[in-house]
This record gives C-alpha cells, structure tokens and sequence, in this order.
C-alpha cells in the first residue's frame, strides 16, 4: 500500500522509508513558530527545563512574529512582547519582526526600513507563506491552532502546546503519531459568488467540528487546482476546526512557482501515491455548492446564506483567512460605489497587504478609497480582533449583537464579548451582508 504525502512527509523527518497511519515516531522539525500569545510560555519552559542560558537548537529554525496584540495600548500586551524582545537579544535570534524592534547586533533583516515591503509583520500564518517560511516537504509546528494553514504549499504543520514548543526549542525533535488520512475532491469550475471559505465551510459541516479529529484532511480535484495558493490556505487552515491534525494540498507548478518567489531555499516535492489508503474519501460537485455562512456558535453549524434571514450589527473582514490581498480585492468587487448598513472593519492580514490597498485597484479607484468611500474603518495588520483582545484592537464587543466575519472560528467570546453570535463567511458574504445589515447571498449584490 503507498502513502499519502504527509506521511511522506513523516517518514522523511523520522529518518525512515514509509510511515503508516496510527505510527509513533520522532521527527525533526523544519521550523518552529510562535508569538505573542504563546511565546512567554514557551520560553518559560524552555528555560525552566534546559537552563536560562541554554541555547536554541538551531536559530535559523526558529521564527517569532508578535501578531495578536502588537498594535495596542495594553499594558499586559506589551509585556508579552518585551519578553520576547529580551528572549531574542539573549539568544541572539535574527528571524523575529515586530515594528519597533531593534536588534542588538548584525544580521537582522531589513524590512524596517520600509515596513510596507514586508509581509513580515503582521498575522505569522500570512506572513510564513507569503514570505517563503512556509516550503513544501517541510515539517512547521507553532504554538498556534491554524499553523496548519502551510500545508496550503505542501507542508506538513500542526499547532503544538507550549510544553512540546518549549521541547523543540531544545532539541528540534517531537514526538508525533501519524494521522489518518481524509481526502476531500472538489470537482468542476469555481462560480465567482464562491470562495474557498465556502468550500471549507461545507466540508467541515460534512464531517462535523469533531470528525476530523487527529486526522490529515488532504483537498485535491480540479477546483482546488484551479485556486490560487492564498485561497488555497483558506481550506488548509480551517482543518483544525473539524479536529484535524493537519491539512494539506498537493504540490503543483502553481506551489513551485509561488515558493520560488519568495525564497531560493531548497525543498523536496512530494506527491500522494495512488494507492494511499484514507479512512474517509468525498468528492463534492463545485458547481452544486452555494455561498453559505456557519451560525454559532461552530464552524459546523452551516447554513446556506440565502436561507439565513438574520440582521447583524458589525462585519468584519481580515484575519488569516479573510486579510490577504485575494480577500480585499473580493470585497472591495461588492463594496466599489456603495456605503455600508452597519459599522465594518478592514484589517490586513500583513503590511505588504495594506501597502497594496494603495496600490491595487478596481476600475481605477484604490482598494482602501473604495473601503473608506463605503464608510469602513481599516485597521493596522495584525490578527486584532479573531482573537478578541482589548478594545482597541476592534476586539471587545460588549453586548449580545451578530457579527458576520471572514475570520476562521466562532466559538462564545472568540471576538470579544460571550453573549456575540459570530457569523463565519467568505469575504464575499461579509461584504454584502455590510451593505444590506442582514445575512446576505453575494449573489443578491454582485454586479
């Protein structure tokens, strides 16, 4: 029996020729992420358990992007990150990016300079693959949940716990059991009111917010073909909210292409054998699937979005799956020469991305003129409010009111207040709901 690509994947960071499902193994980690929110933990174990002066495995194998909390006045928040900034400087680490930042010695990059250029600062799942962190064969672990969204190259990434970082940090290996595989076909042509949101929207309510559990969710067939490694990334990330272990996409010319852009780093290609076995194998008709939105309070609860007759009070567009230049120019296609019904925030995934809204541009007019001319507020990158947060980062909503959101989770208080109802959607969605202050099918608004 062959193997699928992440256990491919697998056997080549345990040193061996084949891997099989339900398998222990030791792997060498490619990469280890983490950032504001859980990097204080990680270094705190790190150090409790190697020494405060003990080294890193390997500091070009270590990357650190504060992302949740960078942009705001929080006290707390800036704590986090002053230990992080000390953590760099003792260990000598040339691979973390914030905006103020200023590295002690040679050999930090320079995005600084020009932060606009970079897509170094802003949400580390944006930032990783749009700046060629992210490469395909790699085994990437991060103290966050949707580091998975790199297996959009090709990747094998799972989010760890600060325990199993602070272990890494020391020895660059981990302890990892070989999922399951689950392949999910997409077949036919993309309609235009379709995102991969709505793709991975419909999947996951297939299978149900558990049905994934410890499991590698592969997407494959010609409509995933067909989209763009950044939308792409969409279906990737979303994996671990049907307890996926992982997602991943097959390696194309399209991946190669968009690696060799970013990054002359080597990396090996790798392909799922035709008689992989999977404990779960779907194909879905593209052309039958309808834009949809998850009520709350989880990904699961799908519903299709002509069906929803709801009013909201906020939307909001940005995140890792709702910030990145693909999800701006959708929007701004609904928004162009209209005003929004209720309050909408914009937030870039990166700084690269909000240095484009300048740049790129509908029938002539700028992506943030057409958001400002529609009365949105655009925010600084950063994850702001996904992860709710302080208020000034857009995250505290402090009354029982309906937000629809191209953000990727909407557990009770994930944006901010408990008693919200968060309402996941493609950019598509989000942008004609703000226009008409209801849930509403982009297809009812597109032109």
């Amino acid at each position: 029996m062959g193997m699928s690509i992440t256990e491919k994947i697998l056997a080549r960071g345990a040193g061996r020729r084949s891997v099989s499902a339900g398998q222990t193994v030791w792997v060498e980690v490619d990469l280890l992420m983490t950032h504001d929110v859980c990097g204080p933990g990680t270094i705190g174990i790190f150090e409790k358990q190697f020494g405060a002066d003990a080294k890193v495995w390997d500091p070009d194998k270590v990357l650190i992007i504060p992302d949740h909390y960078i942009f705001t006045a929080d006290a707390k928040c800036h704590r986090n990150i002053d230990l992080l900034r000390d953590f760099v400087r003792r260990q000598g680490l040339t691979r973390y990016y914030d905006p103020e930042f200023v590295h002690a010695g040679a050999g930090m990059p320079t995005p600084y300079a020009d932060p606009t250029q970079t897509s170094y600062l802003g949400v580390c799942h944006a930032a990783m693959l749009a700046e060629g962190f992210d490469r395909p064969g790699q085994i990437i672990l991060g103290t966050d949940s949707h580091t998975c969204t790199a297996g959009a190259v090709g990747a094998f990434a799972t989010g760890i716990g600060n325990t199993d970082a602070g272990f890494v940090l020391g020895t660059g290996k981990l302890w990892l059991r070989v999922p399951e595989g689950m392949r999910f076909r997409f077949e036919g042509a993309m309609p235009d009111y379709l995102m991969a949101k709505d793709l991975i929207l419909t999947a996951i309510a297939d299978v149900g917010f558990d049905g994934a559990t410890y499991r590698a969710m592969e997407f494959c067939g010609s409509t995933v073909e067909g989209l763009g490694v950044e939308e792409r990334s969409v279906l990737c990330n979303m994996a671990i909210e049907a307890g996926g272990k992982n997602g991943v996409v097959a390696i194309d010319d399209q991946t190669v292409a968009y690696v060799q852009a970013r990054t002359d780093a080597p990396f090996e290609i790798l392909a799922s054998d035709a008689d992989a076995w999977y404990v779960y194998d779907q194909t879905f008709d593209t052309r039958r699937i309808e834009p949809v939105v998850a009520r709350p309070h989880t990904p699961a609860n799908k519903a299709l979005a002509r069906e929803v007759d709801e009013p909201i009070d906020r939307a909001y567009l940005g995140s890792c799956t709702g910030g990145k230049l693909t999800d701006m120019q959708a929007a701004a296609r609904v928004l162009k020469g209209r005003s929004v019904a209720v309050e909408t925030f914009v937030v870039p995934a990166t700084t690269r991305v909000d240095a484009q809204l300048d740049r790129e541009t509908v029938d002539g007019t700028s992506l943030r003129q057409i958001f400002l001319d529609a009365g949105c507020q655009v925010g600084p990158a950063s994850c702001a409010a996904c992860l709710g947060g302080p208020a000034d980062t857009f995250g505290r909503a402090n009354a029982a009111i309906n937000v629809i959101s191209a953000t990727n989770r909407n557990f009770p208080g994930r944006m901010g207040s408990k008693d919200a109802g968060v309402y996941l959607a493609s950019p598509l969605t989000v942008a004609a709901s703000a226009l008409t202050g209801r849930i509403t099918d982009p297809r009812d608004v597109l032109q």
